[in-house]
């Protein structure tokens, strides 16, 4: 899969070095949660989609109209950020709380996503943006029903 990157693209290798070094930790010794491997990368996926997306929204000439799209995206992208951060520490194990994580995520994600779509017939920016949150929903849906303790 090739991602566009401004005017150049670059070639996408597929999962994160962070799913390599998850696999080689010691508490983890190869057993891992693919199904949460790939919530961690949505949720960062999306953080930076929602930044780029709040970024956008602030040089729009009508920005009063996209503030509670601003306010959503930077929400959403703090939350995704702190549950992407706390599904890739293995060391230990919290189970309720990384499942509660998953669940906030997803619910800060349908709702960025609900306001972006509202935008995205005027913004393009905004489209992209509510796509990477209603995915970043469904892998965080999937993953906190996959939360099993010690395969994390």
């Amino acid at each position: 899969m090739t991602r566009r990157l401004w005017s150049h693209p670059i070639e996408w290798s597929g999962p994160m070095q962070y799913q390599e070094i998850i696999r080689t930790h010691p508490d983890v010794r190869g057993s891992t949660n693919d199904t949460l491997l790939r919530a961690v990368e949505a949720a960062f996926d999306c953080a930076q989609a929602c930044i780029a997306c709040a970024d956008a929204c602030l040089a729009e000439q009508e920005v009063d109209r996209l503030r509670q799209c601003i306010r959503l995206n930077l929400d959403c992208a703090d939350v995704c950020s702190m549950t992407g951060r706390l599904g890739t520490r293995r060391t230990g194990s919290n189970e309720a709380l990384l499942q509660a994580a998953l669940g906030l995520c997803a619910e800060a994600c349908r709702t960025c996503g609900a306001e972006c779509r509202r935008h995205a017939r005027h913004h393009e920016h905004c489209s992209i943006c509510a796509e990477s949150c209603e995915q970043c929903a469904r892998a965080c849906d999937e993953a906190a029903g996959s939360i099993q303790p010690g395969l994390q």
